[in-house]
């Protein structure tokens, strides 16, 4: 009996290993979903939009669009870790037409029509490199706005530290990969996991202005995540949950008060 008590548990054992084994050489694919063929331009949707061509530090080109809005404020729009940026117009039209603002949307490497490799260093860079093409074109510090979603926050974050901005938005934002897998993957060791984006360490030493947006029904990133980014805030901070939205609809089932909240955070964030 004890035996195959001992032969059943070195199975299980055995099994575990394999499977913790698979995910973290996997770890990247699970982070990262990329797609390449764009599914729409900014023209399907009406959007009078810019091409651009980005070079990063290490040599490689982004591609993304500045979308024109009638306003003087710029939004930065670091996307989530799935699709490319073809996936993110219909949001884009959202932007223009409720806020009004120019909205600057670039593909990490690795997504859509930019070149290379996706990673946490890699995103970052790309991340550097958007705001400073932006900046390059006259844009003072404070008329941009930094829009993170989801592993964008995380892109968003690194970038506000680094460079100044006149606010910070983080929608559907985890504490860290690390606090997520341990959510989805609860078996793996966190230190096995080699992918930081340790957003709950950055935002406390973030002095911009930030709101955070969170779904109360994303089954992705719980909303625990959102209350703690907001909670450890180092600037100005508000928080405003979506009542019934999950993971990638907000702006959807957010209506008329999500555009507000928006609104309110630009007017008090905007220049004197």
């Amino acid at each position: 009996m004890l035996g195959a008590l001992l032969w059943v548990a070195g199975v299980a054992a055995l099994g575990w290993l394999a499977l913790v084994a698979l995910l973290v050489l996997q770890e990247r694919r699970l982070i990262f979903f990329p797609a390449r063929a764009l599914a729409a331009a900014p023209a399907d949707f009406g959007l009078a939009a810019e091409e651009l061509a980005i070079r990063t530090p290490d040599g490689l080109m982004l591609h993304g669009w500045w979308i024109e809005g009638p306003g003087d404020r710029v939004l930065i729009w670091y996307h989530g870790n799935a699709g490319n940026i073809g996936h993110r117009l219909h949001n884009a039209r959202w932007f223009v037409d409720r806020l009004g603002v120019s909205v600057v949307l670039v593909d990490y490497r690795g997504y859509g029509r930019s070149g290379g490799t996706p990673d946490e260093a890699g995103v970052y860079a790309d991340g550097l490199a958007v705001y400073d093409a932006v900046a390059a074109r006259g844009v003072r510090p404070e008329r941009i706005v930094l829009f993170g979603r989801s592993l964008g926050g995380a892109v968003a974050l690194e970038v506000a530290l680094r460079r100044p901005v006149g606010a910070i938005a983080l929608e559907s934002v985890f504490r860290s990969v690390r606090a997520l897998a341990h959510e989805h993957y609860p078996f793996v060791p966190g230190f096995l996991v080699r992918t930081r984006m340790d957003n709950v360490s950055k935002v406390g030493r973030v002095r911009a202005p930030v709101l955070v947006l969170h779904g109360d029904r994303d089954s992705i990133v719980p909303l625990s995540h959102g209350q703690e980014l907001f909670a450890r805030a180092g600037g100005p901070a508000r928080l405003h949950v979506i009542a019934g939205a999950g993971h990638n609809d907000t702006y959807l089932v957010g209506g008329e008060p999500y555009a507000e909240v928006w609104r309110a955070f630009l007017r008090d964030t905007g220049p004197a």
